[in-house]
């Protein structure tokens, strides 16, 4: 090794290369492995449907809770009574979503599959999403006015009668 002095210190040169140092352990083998049920390619129709109809029936409800809120009723009727049916079977679609949820979650300690690109997933979260604002939005409708308005408009209804 070469040294290096001046009046003020002193600097030993090291070689450029260290010395490699044995291992003494040994890389990590796992014994056994769990199958990966996470990740199917192949989604059933009824997740698909479900998928088709969470992705349709949220902001539909987000829609009537916030018509419910600024007016005190729900989504007009439309033409023909279609974006009435439409706002129905929405939070029919949403509480199916919910319960399906449920279900799963008790029978299997998990929640609802990822399904395709995680889009049943994001529905299940949606779903849940939409109870909280309705529960939220309905009891101010209730605390407000003392009552929440009907599903069909009845002849004298305060809304669409």
């Amino acid at each position: 090794m070469a040294t290096i002095t001046s009046l003020h210190f002193s600097l030993r040169l090291l070689p450029l290369t260290a010395p490699r140092r044995r291992r003494l352990h040994r890389p990590f083998a796992p014994l056994a492995m769990s199958k990966d049920t996470s990740n199917k390619t192949v989604s059933s129709p009824i997740e698909n449907l479900a998928i088709a109809g969470g992705l349709v029936a949220a902001p539909v409800i987000g829609w009537s809770l916030y018509t419910l809120k600024t007016t005190g009723c729900g989504l007009p009727p439309g033409p023909g009574g279609s974006i009435g049916a439409l706002e129905g079977v929405s939070y029919l679609v949403v509480a199916g979503i919910v319960g399906w949820s449920i279900y799963t979650k008790a029978k299997t300690g998990s929640g609802l599959p990822n399904g395709p690109f995680g889009l049943l997933g994001a529905v299940e979260g949606l779903s849940y999403l939409a109870l909280v604002g309705i529960v939220v939005v309905f009891g101010l409708q209730f605390a407000e006015t003392g009552f929440i308005p009907g599903p069909v408009p009845s002849p004298g209804d305060q809304c669409f009668g």
